[in-house]
């Protein structure tokens, strides 16, 4: 237990401040808010609140938690002396370098999480760390910095807010999300991939570690053009795609995929009888979204294991509305229900929902 107020701070998207603060007056009244920048936030908590008030708290707009060790300013590799001064005598089991977020996702190519550049500054940083003091490392050689953490590390984060200004901090590794660099899984778009939405299904998958099999069948609402439809074709998924509008002439093309061109409302459900699977991003509002779905499992026929639904927040203030989603789902008999605004979400988050928690596969302890 610290024995004086200590802060902690928080990266998200850019536009996200706001809805992240009002879910820490919720969710943690203790936390006071304190400074911040587009996509990143410090909050000061009580000294009877131990770190991990804030390191165990399921976040939403949150997409790192890091305590504070304070401020270097300047060139991060000269002033590694004063990091490993800060970092005190914990062992550092990983290293994670990035920069706060300077666009929305996907704006002029942007990606969160770190780049080639991070990737190569957090190296050197480890080295001269390890010049500095050689017991500094939790292992017997220096961890590649920004790889994923293993559950239980003790990671260092270094974030850079303004030029030349880091901020230091430090979080246990824990969820899947917690032990990716800069909480995004950071994989490029691939070449074949029809638009960025490849990537969102992935990261989804990925996060939330939701047990797709080659085989599954899977019914996605709003499919067009069908990035998403693509990420699950390409893991051996039969896939059913709902959406009036035109699918991409390459998804159309593949043979364990069929296109339904017409709007889900309209749609018989004994389509969905035998689906294992269904994913939802339509360009509607939550309740909109929220009232198809329910249509569809609530029907006597319909035996869905689980869902990644992404809800769109048209408005910031929808977010206030998130505990009523959630309650919503529940209510539909599916017992593990969670959410996130992932790194390639943009005004929007990702439901991941499952029967049962044994739905969900055993995520490797590197991914």
């Amino acid at each position: 237990m610290v024995s004086e107020p200590w802060f902690f701070f928080c990266c998200c998207q850019q536009g996200a401040e706001s809805a992240l603060k009002a879910e820490l007056a919720r969710r943690l009244p203790e936390a006071r808010f304190s400074y911040s920048r587009p996509g990143f936030c410090t909050f000061k908590m009580p000294s009877e609140k131990a770190p991990s008030a804030a390191l165990q708290l399921p976040m939403v707009f949150a997409r790192t938690t890091s305590i504070s060790l304070g401020r270097v300013r300047g060139s991060l590799l000269e002033q590694a002396d004063e990091v490993a001064r800060i970092v005190g005598q914990q062992p550092i089991g990983q290293l994670h370098v990035w920069k706060r977020d300077s666009s929305l996702p996907g704006e002029g190519g942007f990606q969160p999480g770190p780049g080639d550049e991070e990737k190569q500054l957090g190296q050197q940083l480890a080295e001269r760390l390890l010049d500095t003091r050689q017991d500094i490392f939790a292992g017997e050689t220096v961890p590649i910095a920004n790889h994923t953490a293993r559950p239980g590390d003790h990671v260092l984060d270094c974030v850079e807010v303004e030029e030349g200004e880091w901020w230091i901090g430090w979080h246990s590794a824990s969820g899947i999300a917690s032990r990716w660099a800069g909480g995004a899984f950071g994989r490029s778009l691939p070449p074949h991939a029809v638009n960025r939405a490849y990537l969102k299904m992935d990261e989804s998958i990925r996060w939330s570690g939701i047990r797709l099999q080659a085989g599954d069948r899977c019914v996605e609402i709003g499919s067009a053009p069908g990035g998403s439809c693509q990420a699950l074709l390409d893991r051996g998924l039969k896939v059913i795609g709902i959406d009036p509008a035109e699918m991409d002439e390459r998804v159309v093309a593949h043979e364990s995929f069929k296109h339904l061109k017409k709007r889900v409302a309209d749609c018989k459900r004994e389509i969905f009888r035998q689906v294992d699977w269904l994913i939802a991003d339509a360009n509607v509002a939550p309740r909109y979204t929220l009232d198809s779905i329910q249509d569809i499992v609530k029907h006597s026929s319909v035996h869905v294991r689980g869902m990644l639904i992404t809800l769109k927040l048209l408005e910031w203030k929808l977010a206030d509305e998130i505990p009523a989603y959630l309650e919503r789902i529940r209510s539909w008999g599916y017992q593990d229900v969670r959410i996130r605004q992932l790194a390639s979400n943009r005004q929007e988050v990702t439901m991941a929902v499952l029967k049962t928690r044994s739905f969900r596969r055993r995520v490797p302890r590197r991914d």
